[in-house]
């Protein structure tokens, strides 16, 4: 019994002794294989932060940008609103009272003007006594018509 004893604990401990190696090394492995995984989700870590820095810089680059347009269109619309306020005053200008006797902004405006030929004073070799003839007959033809009440023909 005494030798079975002794050959059984000799090869319990052998078998330890063997196992611990195989331990080790099955560690071992498991590690290297945990450390390169590290590396790789460490590249990755920082490939994907590279690409989300960049990103963010385009998007503030973007936001910039469009703040920048913004401001720019509101510019434009001032300018709009007050060319636009300008064109109606123009344009109600040139339509109200002060485009002539008509009305009509492209018509000339025809107040008091004469043809020069219809003024005698133009005339070469005017006389004062043919002025003083006309404004006779406009006087006369202004008392015997009494819808004019006396006005005289230009107003």
């Amino acid at each position: 019994m005494y030798k079975t004893l002794e050959r059984y604990r000799t090869c319990n401990f052998n078998s330890q002794e063997v196992k611990a190696p195989l331990d080790s090394e099955i560690n071992y492995q498991e590690y290297l294989k945990l450390k390169t995984r590290v590396e790789f989700l460490q590249t990755t870590q920082r490939y994907y932060s590279k690409m989300n820095q960049m990103l963010l810089d385009q998007l503030f680059d973007l936001k910039s940008k469009e703040q920048e347009l913004q401001d720019l269109n509101k510019d434009l619309r001032k300018k709009l609103q007050e060319t636009s306020g300008e064109n109606a005053l123009h344009i109600s200008w040139e339509e109200g009272g002060h485009s002539g006797a008509s009305g009509n902004a492209n018509e000339p405006y025809q107040g008091f003007v004469q043809h020069p030929e219809n003024d005698s004073s133009l005339q070469i070799g005017y006389q004062q006594q043919a002025y003083m003839d006309q404004l006779n007959n406009e006087d006369m033809a202004a008392t015997h018509h009494p819808n004019d009440r006396g006005r005289s023909g230009w107003i």
